[in-house]
């Protein structure tokens, strides 16, 4: 039977009633995931490079103790957006996220500009934590006194005979290896992992507020108020995460009730453990001998508890290692939406038999990524992200508003609130952090998207699941 659809054209929208069927030709992902598997596949995704990373680097150069109320702000700005994801999420419990939210609320176009977008943004993401990663372990090698090639330690032009970065790839293959293994293995192992990295966190900050010296808090606003919101744009990138853990609403046991409560969950556990972090770190140290790399290793070190700094180096590679583990996730299931839905060959959408995951574009993004982090530095490799998540951000909290007018009658488990309040303020919280990009990323942005249009419209406009649905005068 051909597909419902509203609209024509690139305007077409595939009704909500729809989404929740099994779509034709697509095969079926496996619901084995409860509330506290999602929430720790969002904690994994969220926390990371934020704590181990972020907040040493923001402190030192940009927002000193202040670095706190840079977290807070790009946490509410990022709630904004995380209340438009959890109704959705609990309204279409289906896979890939933003994409299909805005493909049903604003049109084929809007959803594929998005999941186009999305592909290239989580791929990149994977391959950037890699490299952080990469640089930890090259520094706990050092540590122990060992010495490795130098053609393997780096991307062609970071140092003297590097060729690849070799530790940063095998990275990428294992994590689309964990993928392939089915959701429920997968996310048991990321569950496992979750819980070392927060006791990690737990152990730092419960260790750390013994060797606060408050004076260190003064001036605690050294770079001026506008270095808090200067921070904020930085440690923004820190506290997403819950968005590619919503690609796997479709894998979910419970998604209309789950989903919603996961991806609050997520987010109020890393803010808390984010603040706390921040308090810990700049207490112990004068913001400006904070190490901007290794903050926390250099915090402790300077205290004397040199062996809890190698620990925290451990738990900051486990840490950064469940962020590639939600991206992959996410661009997977954002890849097969797409496939499944006939904007990319139906050949992507293929799933395992028994496993129930589509294991062809699991190994495609891990061989991609793997190549991103093998081959380009990681500056190149950064300005590959960002852009997309935020646009990703504004699409949704528009087509939340959209939605809530169009179709009040709805059955939602989770409601925005403060409608059209909350997510207007997540579209100008997203807008105002896009205008801190380079141009450089718009550019990359601006060809990215050109290459995407012309698949879109030499392929996909015809090829759709609803373009099938419509007789030749509305194409």
């Amino acid at each position: 039977m051909a597909p419902l659809r509203s609209g024509h054209g690139v305007l077409r929208r595939k009704p909500i009633e729809q989404i929740e069927e099994t779509e034709s030709g697509g095969g079926a992902l496996s619901r084995s995931l409860g509330l506290w598997q999602l929430t720790a596949i969002g904690v994994g995704g969220i926390i990371g490079a934020g704590i181990f990373s972020l907040a040493g680097a923001v402190a030192s150069g940009t927002a000193g103790p202040a670095v706190l109320i840079s977290f807070l702000i790009a946490g509410v700005a990022s709630a904004a957006a995380a209340f438009s994801y959890a109704e959705f999420a609990g309204l279409i419990p289906k896979a890939g996220s933003a994409y299909t939210y805005g493909y049903a609320v604003l049109g084929e176009l809007a959803g594929w500009f998005i999941g186009w977008d999305l592909l290239l943004e989580y791929t990149a993401i994977v391959a950037v934590v890699a490299i952080g990663i990469s640089g930890y372990f090259g520094f706990l090698v050092e540590e122990m006194g060992a010495e490795l090639p130098a053609w393997m330690l780096g991307a062609p032009g970071t140092g003297d005979g590097h060729k690849v970065d070799l530790f940063a790839a095998i990275l990428c293959l294992f994590v689309a290896y964990l993928l392939t293994l089915g959701i429920k293995n997968a996310a048991r192992f990321e569950t496992v992992v979750v819980v070392l990295k927060v006791l990690v966190v737990l152990l730092v900050i419960g260790v750390g507020v013994f060797h606060i010296d408050t004076g260190n808090y003064n001036p605690f606003f050294p770079f001026g108020v506008g270095g808090a919101f200067t921070g904020a744009a930085t440690v923004f990138f820190a506290v997403f995460g819950y968005d590619a853990m919503s690609t796997a609403a479709e894998e979910s046991k419970d998604a209309q009730r789950h989903m919603p409560k996961a991806i609050m969950y997520s987010l109020a556990i890393s803010m808390v453990l984010y603040v706390l972090a921040c308090l810990v770190l700049t207490g112990m140290q004068n913001y400006k001998e904070v190490d901007p790399e290794s903050g926390f290793s250099t915090a402790f070190k300077s205290v004397g508890l040199g062996g809890l700094a190698d620990v925290i180096a451990i738990g900051a590679i486990i840490g950064i290692l469940t962020v590639m583990f939600t991206f992959m996730l996410g661009v997977t299931r954002v890849w097969f939406s797409m496939s499944r839905d006939g904007l990319l060959p139906k050949w992507f959408a293929k799933t395992h038999a028994t496993r129930h995951v589509p294991v062809r574009v699991t190994w495609i993004v891990g061989i991609a990524s793997a190549a991103i982090a093998g081959f380009l530095p990681i500056g190149e490799a950064a300005e590959l992200t960002n852009i997309g998540i935020l646009l990703a951000f504004v699409v949704v909290c528009v087509a939340v508003i959209v939605l809530r007018y169009r179709q009040p009658e709805l059955p939602r488990t989770f409601r925005c609130p403060g409608m059209p309040v909350v997510p207007l303020l997540g579209v100008g919280f997203s807008i105002w952090l896009i205008t801190y990009l380079q141009w450089q990323t718009w550019v990359r942005f601006a060809v990215w998207l050109a290459i995407g249009l012309l698949i879109y419209f030499g392929y996909s406009y015809r090829r759709s699941e609803l373009a099938k649905s419509q007789s030749p005068a509305e194409k």
